[in-house]
């Protein structure tokens, strides 16, 4: 009868083995689960950060491009090229704006 000490030598090793193959199991599955899901977090966590900022810093260089770019000319002077450039990168994010919410989903009722 296995189990039985006063039959079966090895059954102290043997039920050690089923307790580690199980446990190791288990361990293994909720670990690899948890670091999925942080990992995702974390990463998720950085990618929108940086995102965000590269967005930022995107609209600032455009600003500062279109009154370079205004005061090439020399017709505008640098105070008017400000308010150009505000008013060209306002068009420019309005119309971008105008772009996403047409793909937008709309639910039907």
């Amino acid at each position: 009868m296995p189990g039985n000490p006063l039959t079966d030598p090895n059954w102290a090793n043997d039920i050690v083995d089923i307790i580690v193959r199980y446990v190791g199991k288990v361990r293994d599955t909720a670990t690899t689960r948890v670091v999925v899901v942080v990992r995702a977090i974390v990463f998720g966590t950085v990618i929108g950060l940086t995102s965000v900022a590269t967005l930022v810093l995107a609209i600032i260089l455009g600003t500062k491009f279109v009154q370079r770019l205004v005061n090439i000319g020399g017709w505008i002077d640098t105070d008017s090229s400000v308010w150009v450039s505000y008013l060209v990168m306002g068009a420019v994010l309005l119309v971008g704006g105008w772009l996403c919410m047409r793909q937008r989903h709309v639910p039907s009722h």
